[in-house]
């Protein structure tokens, strides 16, 4: 065995964060998207309340949404199936390493559940 190296371990965990940060934002993204349609029709005043809902911006909003979140699930796959490779002498020592894994599948799951809840309250 020759030396212990979890640098690309390490190289692998900061790839899955940065899939974390981009997951995040673009589930952020989805949610103003889907409620860009209530700020029109707040802003519009009482003319705009007389116009049909805005829908598309609702479906847009949770598509991205979903987008964030599946990025996140994806992302954590494949961070998983490639640490699955690394021969144990490149893992780090005494450092946890589920907890970035952890925080992609939670955060995964709140953005689906923040996609369920923008589509049960969507107008229709």
């Amino acid at each position: 065995m020759g030396d212990r190296d979890p640098r690309v371990y390490f190289a692998a965990e900061r790839t899955l964060l940065a899939w974390i940060r981009t997951g995040i934002a673009i589930i952020g993204l989805g949610f103003v998207v889907a409620r860009f349609g209530l700020f029109l029709r707040l802003v519009g005043g009482p003319s705009a309340q007389a116009q049909p809902s805005h829908w598309v911006s609702s479906l847009l909003g949770i598509a991205l949404t979903l987008a964030g979140a599946l990025a996140m699930f994806a992302a954590l796959l494949q961070h998983r199936l490639f640490t699955s490779t690394l021969p144990p002498h490149d893992l780090p020592d005494r450092y946890q390493r589920s907890i970035a894994s952890l925080l992609a599948l939670v955060i995964g799951c709140l953005g689906v559940g923040l996609a369920i809840y923008l589509l049960l309250d969507s107008p229709r």
